[in-house]
């Protein structure tokens, strides 16, 4: 992610680094990151010298999350923020139920459905 936790990284490099990319002109759909800045009260991003916008590890924390609750869970808007702002939820207390642990589970069952798929490729 970022090469130490001071670093700061502009709005086009971070919706690149979370694949939010217009795929006909494959531009980085920065205007997204703007929204959700307007709903999220937690992402806070840092804004220098000419109104631009630099992120820290900690929004990029931040901004993994709401991806995963979006895209991943299906939530509404509405809903991530309700998850997002209710100070009884803890998101990630118990590795069981925690959004990191949904999102690394999901993965690793597709990277080994495909090693199995190439393995009986070889193999058969």
């Amino acid at each position: 992610m970022l090469k130490n936790k001071y670093q700061l990284l502009n709005i086009s490099q971070v919706a690149k680094m979370l694949g939010l990319i217009n795929k006909k002109n494959k531009k980085p759909l920065t205007h997204t990151l703007r929204f959700w800045e307007t709903k999220f009260k937690l992402l806070k991003p840092t804004i220098l010298a000419g109104n631009r916008r630099y992120y820290s590890s900690k929004n990029i924390k931040i901004l993994k999350k709401i991806i995963f609750l979006l895209k991943e869970q299906g939530l509404t808007i509405n809903g991530a923020i309700k998850l997002m702002n209710d100070p009884v939820n803890k998101l990630d207390e118990t590795k069981a139920s925690s959004i990191n642990a949904e999102y690394y589970k999901k993965n690793i069952k597709i990277k080994s459905k495909n090693i199995l798929e190439k393995i009986k490729k070889i193999n058969g």
